[in-house]
């Protein structure tokens, strides 16, 4: 399936080059246009970017009165208010004991950030063999290639194994497809103790940290662990002196109906990656936060004083932007209303279990993942050629709802999901008309491919 493309784009290097895409025009609240007038309700908020909605007069006011005054100070020689300010605004938003942030233009920039201070961390303790970061199978922390080499995303890291660093990689917290094919709770988390058996076996003194997204974001669709598993996680971080790093650059600020997911098991970050949501698409931003014992060691030791970054570091229009949009979801009290609108999008999305392909449905707030099988009784995913999820997201954008799609969800190759991820300012009533778009999109890909395939 293609989308029309109204405008010449000869020069332009595609994101996929089998495509054609239209020529977006506008956007106001959760709708956006593109050159023909076609009206597509972003139901996952681009890349579970949008949180304010599209054209917020207040965050463009506050980028182009920043424009007025100055837009690139360089890092190294200036601070700016607006960096300053939006620093406070971010420690409000996070966990108890997080205490400084280091911005940058997105998650990937963040996540390479990340490395370089569980590194230097221990370097300044005099802990040079300390090196080796655990991540998950099943996750993705960025394109650039030390964050890819942290993620589990088979598709995306494939092509560039030669470059990416060997990492070690867990099993996810992935209840509807076990690794270990046991059920909870009979499984005694399984999952959260294979990270304390991968720390003994490289030993304690060759680990850094630990990297997990809290929600698993795309690269799963929305997967939730058991109640149990950060509480563990911490736990064994805390026992083996290893920093626990959670990506939150999707389910940062509010996504989840708290201000960060893992505000919902209580259990505190060393290092905290966000991104996309902090500026709700306006302006490139990411940063990273850190936990006070952190930059205790960087400013008590003798030998430090440097941290190498990026030239866009704490760039005032960006971070005008990250205010201006942190700002409105305190004052608007989104966080709440994700909570809110949540319950409501959970209760109503109950329907779609019914359908023939959907496996599960799972999440938290206003984050959903929708895993697509050809047989839900044995969970069988469509093969990968089908191209279940990109086909039904394209019979979707057709209908005017945007929406996320994933493979890779059963086995690294098979395996699709859907994600839904709209702005936090969607109305109840615009809820509905999503659902309704989803639900009819489904049930026509159904009808044209699944059905057949399923017989």
């Amino acid at each position: 399936m293609e989308t029309k493309n109204t405008g010449s784009a000869q020069h332009i290097f595609p994101r996929d080059w089998r495509k054609r895409y239209p020529v977006v025009e506008r956007g106001e609240g959760v709708y956006l246009w593109d050159k023909d007038g076609q009206r597509y309700m972003d139901g996952a908020g681009g890349a579970a970017v949008v949180t304010v909605g599209h054209g917020n007069r207040g965050v463009i006011q506050a980028i182009s009165s920043q424009a007025e005054k100055v837009c690139f100070p360089y890092i190294g020689n200036f601070l700016s208010q607006a960096q300053i300010e939006l620093a406070d605004r971010v420690i409000s938003f996070s966990p108890p004991g997080m205490s400084r942030v280091y911005f940058v233009s997105g998650g990937s920039e963040a996540t390479e950030v990340a490395i370089k201070i569980a590194r230097q961390y221990y370097l300044l303790q005099g802990k040079e063999r300390k090196v080796n970061i655990i991540s998950r199978w099943l996750s993705y922390h960025g394109a650039t290639l030390g964050a890819l080499s942290l993620s589990g995303h088979i598709q995306r890291r494939k092509d560039y194994l030669p470059y990416l660093t060997d990492s070690p990689h867990i099993p996810p917290p992935y209840c509807y497809r076990c690794p270990f094919e046991l059920s909870y709770p009979a499984c005694h988390i399984r999952c959260a103790e294979e990270l304390e058996r991968t720390i003994k076996e490289i030993g304690a003194d060759h680990i850094a940290a630990f990297i997990a997204e809290p929600i698993i974001g795309n690269a799963a669709g929305a997967v939730v662990p058991p109640a149990e598993y950060y509480p563990i996680v911490r736990e064994t971080c805390d026992k083996y002196d290893i920093l626990l790093i959670l990506d939150e650059v999707i389910t940062g600020f509010g996504r989840t109906g708290k201000n960060f997911a893992i505000d919902h098991w209580g259990v505190y970050p060393d290092v905290l990656i966000f991104g996309k949501g902090v500026s709700s698409g306006y302006a490139p931003l990411g940063g990273v936060a850190i936990h006070e014992k952190i930059f205790d060691v960087f400013f008590q030791s003798p030998s430090s004083g440097f941290f190498s970054g990026y030239t866009y570091s704490g760039n005032p229009l960006a971070c005008s932007a990250g205010l201006a949009v942190l700002n409105y979801i305190d004052t608007h009290h989104l966080v709440e209303e994700c909570a809110r609108k949540g319950d409501y999008l959970w209760e109503q999305a109950s329907r779609l279990k019914d359908l023939p392909l959907v496996g599960d449905v799972r999440g938290k707030g206003l984050f959903m993942g929708i895993e697509l099988v050809s047989d839900r009784e044995q969970k069988t995913p469509f093969p990968r050629e089908m191209m279940a999820a990109e086909t039904v997201k394209a019979t979707a954008m057709e209908k005017g709802l945007l929406l996320m799609s994933g493979s890779g969800t059963a086995d690294g190759v098979a395996g699709d999901h859907l994600v839904i991820a709209p702005p936090f300012t969607i109305t109840t009533e615009e809820l509905d008309l999503l659902l309704n778009l989803l639900e009819s999109s489904l049930k026509e890909w159904w009808e044209r491919y699944g059905k057949s395939y399923s017989k």
